[in-house]
Order: C-alpha cells, then structure tokens, then sequence
C-alpha cells in the first residue's frame, strides 16, 4: 500500500515539475504577444498565467469531474492548449517580437490574419476570467458517486473464497432417528471425507405402543328399495291423450283460420296447437297447401 501511494506521489510530481518548465518555455513568448497588443509591463507579466493558468485549472478540473462536466473541462483544455499553441507559434514566425520592436497591434502582414490574432489575444483573458469561474463552480458543486460497501470488498470477498479449501465447509449432521425410521435400511454415504472416528453404536429403540381402533356404531341401511331415477315414472307425464293427425290438423286449421300467410309458420303452429317441431313443420306445409289451392 505505501509503494502504491509513493507511486502516485512520484506521479503527480513529475507532472507538476513537466508543467512548469512548460510554463517557464511559453513566458516569453506570451508576454510578448501581450505586448505587441497594447498591454503594459505588468499585465504583459500576468498574461502567461492567464492562458497556461487556466489550462492547469482546467486540467485539475478533468480529474475531479465527470459526465457532461468533465468534458466541458477537457474541451476548455483543449481550446485554450489550441490558443497557446498559435500564439507561440507566431512569436516564433515574428523576429521583431522578440526585440519588441514591432508596430502596435501588428502581428502579421495581412490584414486578415492580423485582425484574428489580434482577436485571439484579447480574448484570451476574458475567456479565462467566464471558463475558469465555471470550472470552479463545478468542482465545488461537485459530489462523488459513494462506493457501496459490496463493491468495495468484493475483491477482497472473492479472494477469501478461492482459498477456502473443502474442509473448511460444514458437514451435514444426520438427521435424528426415529422409531418408524429405526427399521428401515440405513443410507451408504458416498463420497469422499475425511478421516474421523467411527460413531458409537445407538441402541435400538423399541416402537412405541399404538392403541388399538376403536370401533363406533354404524347406522344399519335402510332395507326399503330406492325408486329408479333414470325413468319418469307414469304418474309425471302429461295427462293430455294422443292426438292423431287429423286431430292435429283440424285444431291447426281452427287456429290459424284468421292468420295471414305470413304468419303461417312452424313455431307459431307448434306454439298454438302444442306439438312437437316435427309435426308442426309438418302441419305448416299442409296448410300452406290448402291455401294455395284455395287461392288457385
């Protein structure tokens, strides 16, 4: 754990040390571009760490943050690196820099590219006061996600049970012996264990007395036959006397006398003279019959 934290300690210094002596590199020439556009003697001094300070804010930021926020921050890294990268790049295309002997706010000979240089300069430091305020803010506003328990000694977890070995696992007590299982053939184990002394014999446990049944009164069935279900019995049925067709045909003339034809049919028949279907289809055919020979 120490050589893990002397690791990270080493770490962080060389970045610091690789920091500044890129810091100390790109001085002279920012503070020359701050210079040639309109800056005094101070503020040309400041000007190195408004551009390179915010990018090792903005660097600090990337290891705090997360999500949307850290690549806000790596975004910010990134543009201002950018700017940094063009304004070195042009002290080093511009001789008269170094001797400050350029004209006032001349950085290039044409016009456009004089006028975004110029541009990029001056914007430099209002950019770092608006992107470092944010990034400030985000890391203070900022709350780490908690480790749960679980996962924080899940490596510790899995490596106690891959060193578990077999005989470290419970053995499996037998269950008690009862007198109904005291008969029965006692189980073979198999598998492999280990060693241990033989178990004491267990003395046979008689069976414990069971008291006899005792028998109750049954009430005797009755002798009297039961009447069959499956048939209706004589009594039940209808007491109405067979009619023959031509009973069945007068009383269905008699009532359909006043019917219209179209009222002629096998359920109003059926319905009036009470018959089954069969013959009520039966007597609507007669009918209609007789009426269309009466009509013809």
């Amino acid at each position: 754990m120490n050589l893990h934290r002397k690791g990270r300690a080493a770490l962080v210094l060389a970045l610091v040390a690789v920091v500044g002596m890129a810091f100390r590199v790109s001085w002279n020439a920012l503070r020359d571009i701050a210079g040639a556009v309109g800056a005094d003697e101070t503020a040309a001094m400041l000007y190195p760490f408004v551009v390179d300070g915010l990018m090792a804010l903005a660097l600090i930021a990337t290891l705090v943050l997360a999500d949307r926020d850290r690549t806000f921050a790596l975004r910010v890294l990134g543009a201002y690196t950018v700017a940094s990268l063009v304004l070195n790049y042009v002290h080093g295309l511009v001789p008269e820099l170094h001797g400050r002997t350029v004209d006032w706010g001349r950085l290039a000979d044409w016009n456009p590219a004089n006028w975004a240089l110029v541009l990029l300069a001056t914007s430099l430091p209002v950019g770092s006061i608006y992107f470092g305020s944010d990034l400030v803010a985000k890391v203070l506003h900022h709350r780490p996600t908690p480790i749960p328990a679980a996962s924080a000694n899940a490596e510790e977890c899995t490596e106690t049970e891959r060193k578990r070995s077999t005989a470290d696992l419970p053995v499996s007590t037998p269950a008690p012996i009862t007198a109904n299982a005291a008969a029965l053939p006692r189980p073979v184990a198999v598998g492999f264990v280990k060693s241990t002394l033989p178990a004491k014999p267990l003395p046979q446990v008689d069976p414990a007395p069971v008291a006899p049944i005792e028998r109750r009164a049954v009430a005797a069935e009755s002798t009297r036959p039961r009447r069959a279900t499956g048939r209706v019995p004589a009594v039940a049925k209808s007491s109405r006397p067979k009619r023959t067709p031509d009973q069945l045909l007068a009383e269905a003339r008699e009532a359909t006398a006043d019917w219209p034809d179209a009222k002629v049919t096998a359920e109003g028949i059926r319905r009036a003279v009470r018959t089954s279907p069969v013959n009520a289809r039966a007597l609507r055919d007669t009918l209609r019959a007789e009426r269309a020979g009466a009509a013809a």
